[in-house]
């Protein structure tokens, strides 16, 4: 479930009759990328990496790297779920049986009532106590001027140094930090940045889009990088606040953070290093 919705993944551990599983499963759950994550990841497939496959070949290839880049990212959740079983969350493994429910006739007017309540004014409460202060914090990082340059700007060139041990820059772990509240702005905030526009911007051509990437020190290391920290980086907002809900600790909620983090940052970092190191960039 993960794969769709983070959040909705961690609501599906339910399910999970062992608290220290089900806790496991949680805290794990960030490591796949969800529906978020992977506009990112396809864009910057496209720009960076299919450039010298000819059609049709290259929507194969593209196809090729996405799968390769899930099946890394389960592999991970499947090492770290094991550590966490073997290490702070030791216990006995428990068996798994899934039962069926009777089937019942559905009731529509009770799944619409349900679907409007549960759901929908959920999503619209979401955007009111999450989603509209982000996006006013977005606007006043891009409109407020000081010394002649942005609170943005500042912001990214103070995180520049940190963020280039990493194969990132100021701008990429800028938009990732404000893009907490959904996956899905990460790129707009990344654009906004290196245009200076003021508010989230989105580029209809891809190859413009590359040619701007390009000519703000992107390699194909830095699209690397971004592709797995976005992999692996914080969970969004809306899955620390369901962590936090399901768990019953804001204490599981902060490790979920820093867990997929460290390790994203460490790879990033290896990643980077290995390039440098073999003049590779």
């Amino acid at each position: 479930m993960g794969f769709g919705c983070n959040a909705a993944g961690v609501t599906g551990c339910r399910i999970i009759d062992s608290p220290r599983e089900r806790l496991i499963a949680a805290v794990t759950n960030n490591f796949v990328p969800c529906n978020g994550r992977f506009p990112t990841m396809i864009s910057i497939i496209s720009m960076f990496f299919l450039g010298s496959i000819a059609a049709p070949l290259d929507s194969i290839f593209s196809s090729v790297l996405l799968a390769v880049l899930i099946a890394f990212a389960v592999m991970i959740t499947f090492a770290v779920s094991r550590f966490l079983s073997k290490t702070i969350l030791k216990g006995v493994p428990s068996s798994f049986t899934l039962e069926l429910p009777p089937y019942r006739k559905p009731q529509i007017g009770k799944v619409i009532i349900r679907s409007i309540f549960d759901r929908t004014l959920f999503v619209l409460s979401r955007a009111v106590a999450v989603a509209a202060p982000a996006g006013l914090l977005i606007w006043l990082t891009a409109n407020i001027y000081i010394d002649g340059v942005s609170v943005f700007a500042h912001c990214a060139d103070f995180l520049d140094p940190f963020a280039k041990l990493f194969g990132l820059d100021g701008v990429i772990l800028l938009a990732f930090i404000l893009g907490f509240p959904a996956n899905e702005i990460v790129v707009p905030i990344i654009l906004m940045g290196y245009l200076a526009t003021g508010t989230l911007t989105e580029i209809g051509s891809i190859d413009v889009m590359r040619e701007l990437l390009v000519n703000n020190g992107w390699t194909w290391v830095t699209a690397i990088c971004v592709i797995l920290f976005s992999l692996m980086h914080w969970p969004c907002s809306t899955t620390c606040i369901t962590i936090k809900k399901e768990t019953g600790s804001i204490k599981w909620a902060l490790f979920s953070i820093a867990l997929p983090t460290v390790i994203g940052l460490a790879i990033c970092f290896v990643v980077n290093q290995a390039a440098i190191l073999l003049n590779l960039v």
